[in-house]
Formats: C-alpha cells, sequence, structure tokens
C-alpha cells in the first residue's frame, strides 16, 4: 500500500532552521511549559549551559516550528558525518554526555498533529533530504509518537538499530504505598539492611540544595568525590577535563525559569557518603549523575541515597516521576519498578540518496555492537 500524501504545515505554522543564539528565551520556556510529555535536555537552561561550557556554539542549529508567531516545536541539531552513511552527512539531534533523551519539545493540545507535520518538513528541509539517526528516543513519549507518525504520513522510512528499558518512578500516593506495591521486596530488604549498617558507622542524614552557595557547595563536592574514585582513575569524572567540569557547572546551577536544578547528598558524619544530581522540570525529576565513596562500597551508598530520594520524593512531591537517565543494566533496575522504552532509529525521508534503509540500519547495528564490546573490555580491565 502506497504511504498517503503528505500533509502540507497549516496555513498559520512555519519551520526555520535559526542559530541557538536568535531563540527568544521567554519563548523558549513558554514553550517547554506547554510542552507535551517533556525532558529537560532541550529546555533553554541545559543548551544556555552547554553553550556557556562550549559544547553547543552559537551557530548550533535549531530546527523551530511556529503557529502565528508562537513557537511549538524545537529541535537542535546538527549535520554530521556518520557510518549509516557510509561516512556521508547525516542529521542528528544534539546529544552531549548529560543529555539522556533527545524526543522534540512540541506543544501538546490539538494543534499537535500539525505541529509535528511541520517538524517533519523542516527535519527533511534542515538536512538536505538526508537520513536522520536518532538516539535515545523516549518511545511512549507524545513528541517521539507524533514525530513518528507524522514521518509515516510523509512517506519516510523509519526503523530501529536498538532499543533498552530504562527505570523510571511513577509517585504514588504515598512512600508507604510505593513499599507496599514494590515487586522486589528482596531489594528492599537488603537496601534496609545496607541503611542499618551505614547507620552503625555514624551520623547518617540526607541533605537537599536547590539553589545558591548550598547547591554550588553540593556540585562541588560532587566533583571532588566523583574525582577521587575509579572515574578519576579512568580520566572520565566529570572534573578530569575543564571543559566537562564548567559543563557540570553550569547544568547543575541556579535557573530562571521552568527547569530547576536539584543535590542530594547522603552525609555520614557530616562527610558526604554519595551524592546525586538532578535537573527537575515538568514534574519529572531526571537524575543524572551519581557518585559515592568507594570506600563504603560494601555499604552500597548510592542506592541508599536513591532510595532515600524516593521516600523524598513522595514525602514533599518535588516530582510526580523519577526518571534514572540510565543505560541498560542500571542498579536502580530493582528499585524503580516502572520502564521506559529508548530505542535508536533511523528515519529515511522520501526521495533519499540510493542507500537503503535495511544497509543503514546493518551499518549502525555493528558500529553499536563494536561499541558495546569496547565497553565490556574495558569493565573487564
Amino acid at each position: 500500500m502506497s504511504p498517503a500524501p503528505a500533509r502540507m504545515p497549516a496555513a498559520d505554522m512555519a519551520f526555520a532552521s535559526e542559530p541557538l543564539a536568535r531563540i527568544d528565551g521567554a519563548a523558549w520556556d513558554d514553550l517547554f511549559a506547554r510542552a507535551a510529555d517533556t525532558h529537560p535536555h532541550f529546555s533553554r537552561h541545559a543548551l544556555a549551559a552547554h553553550r556557556a561550557a562550549g559544547f553547543a556554539g552559537d551557530d548550533l542549529a535549531v530546527l523551530t516550528v511556529r503557529r502565528a508567531g508562537r513557537l511549538d516545536g524545537l529541535l537542535p541539531y546538527r549535520l554530521a558525518r556518520d557510518v549509516s552513511g557510509l561516512g556521508g552527512r547525516i542529521g542528528r539531534p544534539f546529544l552531549s554526555l548529560l543529555v539522556t533523551a533527545t524526543d522534540p519539545l512540541l506543544a501538546a493540545g490539538p494543534g499537535l498533529e500539525e505541529s509535528a507535520d511541520a517538524l517533519v518538513a523542516g527535519l527533511a528541509r534542515a538536512s538536505g533530504g538526508r537520513a536522520w539517526r536518532w538516539p535515545l528516543l523516549r518511545q511512549k513519549s507524545v513528541a517521539a509518537g507524533a514525530m513518528q507518525a507524522a514521518m509515516v504520513r510523509a512517506g519516510w522510512s523509519v526503523g530501529t538499530v536498538a532499543a533498552f528499558e530504562r527505570p523510571v518512578l511513577a509517585r504514588r500516593p504515598s512512600h508507604a504505598a510505593f513499599l507496599d506495591t514494590h515487586p522486589n521486596r528482596g531489594r528492599l530488604k537488603d537496601l534496609r539492611r545496607r541503611a542499618r549498617r551505614l547507620a552503625d558507622q555514624g551520623s547518617v542524614r540526607l541533605e537537599s540544595a536547590t539553589e545558591g552557595p548550598a547547591l554550588r557547595s553540593a556540585v562541588d563536592t560532587f566533583l571532588t568525590l566523583e574525582k577521587a574514585g575509579w572515574k578519576g582513575t579512568g580520566g572520565t569524572a566529570m572534573a578530569c577535563r575543564r571543559e566537562t567540569e564548567h559543563l557540570a557547572r553550569a547544568v547543575f546551577a541556579d535557573a530562571a525559569g521552568p527547569i530547576t536544578a536539584r543535590a542530594d547528598s547522603l552525609m555520614l558524619d557530616g562527610r558526604p557518603a554519595a551524592i546525586s544530581l538532578a535537573l527537575v522540570g515538568g514534574g519529572v525529576a531526571t537524575l543524572l549523575k551519581t557518585t559515592y565513596d568507594e570506600g563504603l562500597r560494601a555499604l552500597a551508598p548510592g542506592l541508599v541515597l536513591e532510595s532515600e530520594i524516593v521516600r523524598l520524593c513522595h514525602a514533599d512531591g518535588f516530582a510526580e516521576r523519577l526518571d534514572s537517565a540510565t543505560l541498560a543494566g542500571s542498579a536502580l533496575e530493582s528499585l524503580y519498578p516502572e520502564r521506559e522504552t529508548l530505542a535508536e532509529i533511523i528515519a529515511v525521508p522520501p526521495g533519499a540518496d540510493h542507500l537503503s534503509l535495511d544497509r543503514r540500519l546493518r551499518l549502525a547495528w555493528f558500529e553499536h555492537r563494536a561499541r558495546e564490546a569496547a565497553k565490556a573490555a574495558l569493565r573487564r580491565r
């Protein structure tokens, strides 16, 4: 069956590719507040932080969709050479080591389909008709679903390279309700035992910071603690490079607008046993970075901290949902009962070059496997 003809954007809609520096901040915040099933990574705060740290220049391209002049869609992107294009350039959403989801921002409401159609028309224009390779796309998000449906309407070919399940947690009416319905009672019992053993070592206290000197101090301590562990030895701690240290300080800083940074620290006799850094927005806390004192490894202070964050989320409602922001195989799989599927897709607009979708998928899959094998080898070393 031939695909339905592509729908043209509504008369009052327009798409454009614009430099990052030209996007109006108030309009961007307004879109984030109206966005369907959003994430923090393409917020004004997150992109401004990447820009300040040198990871996103003023010339970073941003695909925008406007309805009657109001910003209704947004996607930062780059054209880059990629194995799935045999070394040719393809489109990719903006990605960094602190970006864990890449759904576009699309305003919720009755005009969502029209916005998605305009976005997809913009994607084809922005890439010059080339394919797109899209990692970390949340398959059940409203925006991702609308975009992929619009691709089908426009005659694109879409395939999945790989997918994995990420632990997430929806806040229950109470922490007691969370505990009563948890599917892994053994893990909860083990965490209680480890928490008691940690308390046997001294006074344990949870400290949370969302602004000012307390937040800056927590981020400083996080960077020091992470660098003192195995990531520092391997050169992958944020503080091992000036650029990534700057990025961490910029992302987890005071922010005006709909995104706030948060630091939760598990303290043992006044010193940090574990620290978690998160971005909170749209009712979701995205827990992006966690580190712990490796001298306390046997007591699992990182997981004890995560269980305390769950308790605190239920106690004061700082978020309605916790996103672990992890890759496959996370230790949080035994604590967070829900799952979210993230996929890497390749999408090819009609009329693209001769390289087939199947061949692109195979090339990307082999690259994916090679990276996994390299990571496994590093872990064994």
